[in-house]
């Protein structure tokens, strides 16, 4: 009997599990859902909500374990967008839809999703001022300075 012993297996190992949970939430960071079975999705639930409320922390050392977890892109979303526009929301970050069973193992499936940001509160990134306030010009070679030789007449032998 599992009598005091908390959380989910869902038959891996500790480092497969750790694996899931990262990668189910990159993608619901990075696409604002994803369908999977309702076991995974109430096992990353948590896990995401508990990311959403470090990175709100702001400091260096939570955002280092975070860059960690997370894809480069993924991580800039997150502090950028997802994190300004949950400001005022102290938990509940989260939503988990029942779906239809799979077609194959009947398996219970759900979408778990972040719910709606309020785009307002995000941040524009740092790339997009950049590119609109210098345009780059592309350097001049000098194989795009020289002139192009014209083509001589061809000279007809009788």
């Amino acid at each position: 009997m599992r009598h005091l012993v908390a959380g989910k297996k869902l038959g891996r190992d500790t480092n497969s599990r750790k694996a899931l949970l990262n990668n189910l939430a990159n993608s619901v960071f990075l696409y604002g859902k994803v369908k999977t079975t309702l076991a995974k999705a109430k096992f990353a639930k948590s896990h995401i909500e508990k990311t959403i409320t470090s990175a709100k922390k702001a400091k260096l050392g939570t955002r280092r374990v975070i860059a960690s977890q997370l894809s480069k892109a993924t991580f800039n979303k997150l502090i950028n967008e997802i994190v300004p526009s949950f400001e005022g929301r102290s938990g509940g970050y989260t939503r988990i839809v029942k779906l239809s069973p799979r077609n194959g193992d009947n398996a219970p499936m759900a979408r778990i999703e972040l719910l709606p940001l309020d785009k307002s509160k995000a941040k524009s990134s740092p790339k997009a001022k950049s590119k609109k306030a210098k345009q780059i010009k592309p350097k001049k070679t000098k194989a795009m300075t020289t002139k192009t030789p014209k083509p001589k007449k061809k000279v007809s032998k009788k």
